[in-house]
């Protein structure tokens, strides 16, 4: 599942690529009494019988052009892609392509947020692909474990070329290149903030970091304990990456050395294992904290992908949930040898678990910390210098939704 990070119709859009082979679009519709539900908004059937394993959307990166279409890259488990334009005054999607990307199931299927008429796809057959949906099925370039000699191949064993014959900026063909991927390739996000840069992670339990305009090799390459089947970018923080690595629990990473001194390998911040349980999901929040100098309550939440984007007041109000305690027994094998819960590591980073509720106002139902404001992403960006960040994971055998707050100091 993902949000749009646009309105679509007056209305945040969630994405849900689900088992019965078809991608939904579901609306957040504020009902009565505060409250918010998930209404159906517009369907697509990829195929039969096969399950749809993955999509994206094309706004990944803020300050998108507001004349680029609206679409959606979805896998499946037959291997194929398929492109969809979303209609933005309205339901429905159209499909612009489905082409056969790889052999076995294609685990994820990725846009390139800084050149959205590319994207990436990950299969169980190890192969890392780029593709240009201008021309459907026309391959940037194939991944392969060795080392090729002569210019990267596309389907049908011809010399890759997008429209026109020319190579998409930022993308070098007809040079070697190699791959450490020797297992399934199942998460892929292109950065955010830093053009040229892409993360990928496989069952081979390694992370590696790419820039697109050279794919000769990774710029870094870390192992980690457990496939990484999920990977996602810090909202705010350009070089912090996140990875669910299944029965080695979550890992935060800090990219910057490699992605500005291209040192080959790039620290761990933080490790955390979870006992008897494969993390298989995480995510970061898109709200930020930052401490005041003072203790008194502060409240300045504006909208979110949680919220009616689009119909912004001057006097934003949203509502939070007290963080429930788990009724798994797994809490009490948290603490670490600080006493407190929580772990230190390399940075002094420490995390706790479950989140500290903020406090709730019985007269209005909001939430606050003393001594905290809680920030629209949107409006505070830039200056984003926040010392805790949310983040959320879930885990197999476990069934459990754990929501962390992480202090980095």
């Amino acid at each position: 599942m993902k949000w749009c990070h646009i309105a679509v119709a007056g209305h945040a859009l969630l994405g849900v690529a689900d088992a019965s082979g078809s991608i939904e679009l579901l609306r957040l519709v504020r009902s009565e009494q505060n409250s918010h539900t998930l209404q159906p908004f517009s369907h697509f059937a990829l195929e039969k019988q096969c399950l749809a394993l993955s999509l994206d959307w094309s706004t990944g990166k803020a300050g998108r052009a507001s004349d680029q279409p609206l679409k959606i890259i979805g896998s499946d488990s037959s291997g194929q892609l398929h492109l969809l334009q979303a209609h933005q005054a309205g339901p429905g999607m159209q499909a612009v392509g489905t082409w056969q990307a790889h052999h076995l199931e294609a685990w994820v299927a990725a846009f390139d947020y800084w050149q959205t008429e590319v994207v990436y796809s990950g299969g169980d057959d190890g192969l890392l692909k780029g593709w240009d949906t201008r021309t459907p099925g026309t391959s940037v370039f194939t991944s392969r474990r060795y080392v090729t000699e002569g210019p990267v191949l596309g389907l049908g064993g011809q010399p890759s070329l997008p429209a026109g014959g020319a190579a998409l900026p930022g993308f070098c063909l007809g040079s070697p290149f190699a791959l450490r991927h020797s297992m399934g390739v199942c998460s892929i996000q292109s950065s955010p903030h830093c053009e040229n840069i892409l993360a990928t992670g496989s069952y081979d339990e390694h992370v590696l970091l790419w820039d697109t305009r050279s794919m000769k090799e990774p710029l870094a390459d870390m192992p980690v304990q457990g496939g990484v089947w999920r990977l996602k970018w810090h909202p705010f923080h350009s070089h912090l990456l996140l990875a669910a690595c299944m029965h080695g629990g979550f890992t935060i990473f800090s990219c910057q050395k490699a992605i500005e001194e291209n040192q080959e390998v790039f620290p761990v911040t933080l490790s955390y294992t979870l006992p008897n349980s494969l993390v298989y999901g995480v995510d970061w929040s898109w709200l930020y904290f930052r401490r005041l100098p003072q203790t008194r309550p502060s409240f300045c939440l504006g909208s979110s992908p949680g919220s009616d984007l689009g119909a912004r007041t001057a006097d934003p109000v949203y509502t939070l949930k007290v963080a429930a305690q788990s009724p798994a027994p797994c809490f009490e094998r948290l603490a670490d040898a600080d006493g407190e819960g929580g772990t230190k590591h390399q940075s002094g980073g420490k995390l706790k678990s479950p989140l500290q509720p903020l406090a709730e106002e019985k007269s209005g139902g909001r939430l606050h910390a003393s001594g905290i404001e809680i920030c629209d992403c949107d409006q505070h960006l830039e200056a984003a210098t926040s010392d805790a960040s949310l983040l959320a994971t879930c885990s197999f055998y476990d069934h459990v939704l754990h929501l962390w707050k992480w202090e980095n100091s």
